[in-house]
């Protein structure tokens, strides 16, 4: 596709950009000791954007012959003059960027699409089944498996003409304890991206059976977490889970334009000293991010923006059109979920950098603090103030572990978390790739980082 896309261009004028995308996702459940669900879609065809008169003009088209391509590229050119009447507003430039010629095939691709389907729901099965017999205060077990293989391939008038395959595994565990109203709910959830030795070598992976009945069994005999301001750790998982959605929406440069918190506070303190916070599509810590992308949805490149440096504000997230507004580089956040969606201005994988104390350092001095696990969902505003859910969370009393809690909710402003950040970890993981992030529409992304000591406000019940 990417020679047709090449050959559709070559004599268009202005700015033209067409990518042709193709989704196949294949997702299967077991529960109860039976096979529950399974489903299977393909979604593929090409978006075009013309920029034109100043204005972005967008259509798609599921056709995929060169004459519906041309005729795309025309109805977008009508588009945007139609537009360019009545916007006052208009796109002064793009930024100039590193645009991709790579034709990049993830291996993981072939082997997975090799994998059988029987194959794929023995093993869901399998897992269920392994589930339910771990122990006999368990009365539902559920084991779901997905998988997205993506095909792209990216084509401008200025240069880019860049082809990806990818394919993006993950796999769940569910367990409910106990009997009456007196019942709870653990699991394990992990997404990469890569092929089912990368999805089973995360380390959430590991012995997740026995994990996932082990944490119910705590939580059936725990308390609800206390509530108040509280010195906490956070888990990689929560970590991300904070890097994402209250610092990192509000550092994508549409949501600034709009009036995040982070609007005009480049060069500004925002966290402690210890707070170095990253985005990119191919980091280089840890492996098999469920958001890898060699280049994003404008052909650009992806390298990694440095979004706070030592508790500084360093940059915002741009695609070409912000990147050229704000003088700033373009690194590869321009993304769409389908051939039929307009690329947005999106994260990639969002990460906390490592420190130099071992996770027993951290406990050393917390005198009545708590260890958060388990992140839940959650939601943050354009003033980086959130709300998040956590399955479960030990008391650490002393500087030691102690008893389970179940069901704590975390609060506060994101920019006061960080600057309350006194103590990092050296592990690291990744560790938000399951499920998406929405924003209009979807995205494969993770999250992560390593142990983080802070305070924030903790309540006992979600």
């Amino acid at each position: 596709m990417l020679e047709v896309l090449t050959d559709l261009i070559r004599h268009q004028d202005g700015y033209v950009e067409l990518r042709y995308h193709e989704h196949r996702s294949n997702g299967f459940m077991a529960q109860k000791g039976r096979f529950d669900h399974s489903g299977s879609s393909i979604h593929r065809g090409v978006g075009i954007r013309v920029l034109e008169d100043g204005c972005w003009g967008f259509s798609s088209t599921s056709d995929l012959s060169p004459l519906a391509i041309e005729g795309g590229i025309e109805e977008a050119r009508s588009s945007a003059r139609s537009l360019s009447k009545y916007r006052m507003k208009k796109v002064k430039g793009l930024a100039d960027a590193e645009l991709s010629t790579l034709q990049y095939e993830d291996p993981a691709f072939g082997i997975l699409m090799e994998l059988s389907i029987e194959e794929k729901i023995n093993r869901v099965i399998e897992l269920e089944r392994a589930l339910a017999k771990e122990h006999s205060q368990i009365h539902t077990a559920m084991v779901s498996y997905s998988e997205i293989f993506e095909e792209k391939a990216v084509v401008t008038t200025d240069g880019a003409a860049c082809s990806r395959k990818l394919v993006r595994p993950e796999i769940r565990t569910m367990a409910y304890f106990g009997e009456g109203s007196e019942q709870v709910l653990a699991g394990k959830a992990v997404g990469v991206t890569g092929d089912w030795a990368a999805l089973f070598a995360h380390p959430e992976s590991h012995n997740m059976i026995e994990e996932t009945a082990r944490e119910g069994l705590n939580l059936l005999k725990a308390d609800h977490a206390p509530a108040g301001l509280k010195e906490v750790i956070l888990a990689p998982s929560l970590v991300g889970l904070l890097c994402h959605e209250a610092i990192g929406h509000t550092v994508e440069a549409d949501f600034v334009e709009a009036g995040s918190v982070a609007q005009g506070k480049l060069g500004q303190r925002v966290g402690s000293e210890l707070v170095n916070l990253y985005d990119g599509g191919q980091p280089e810590m840890g492996n098999n991010p469920a958001g890898f992308l060699p280049f994003d949805d404008e052909g650009v490149s992806c390298k990694s923006s440095t979004i706070i440096e030592e508790g500084v504000l360093k940059s915002y997230l741009h695609d070409r059109e912000s990147a050229a507004q704000f003088g700033h580089d373009a690194k590869g956040n321009s993304r769409a979920w389908a051939y039929n969606d307009e690329p947005l201005i999106r994260m990639t994988n969002t990460w906390l950098q490592p420190g130099e104390l071992e996770f027993e350092g951290l406990l050393e001095g917390v005198e009545d603090g708590l260890l958060v696990l388990g992140a839940g969902g959650g939601q943050a505003d354009a003033n980086g103030e959130f709300m998040f859910g956590s399955s479960c969370a030990r008391e650490i009393r002393s500087g030691k572990l102690g008893k389970w809690y179940r069901e704590a909710s975390l609060s506060g402003v994101a920019f006061d978390v960080l600057q309350s950040i006194d103590g990092v970890s050296k592990d690291f993981r990744w560790d938000l790739g399951s499920g998406y992030c929405g924003k209009g529409q979807s995205a494969k992304v993770d999250a992560g980082g390593p142990f983080a000591r802070c305070k924030m406000m903790v309540g006992g019940r979600l």
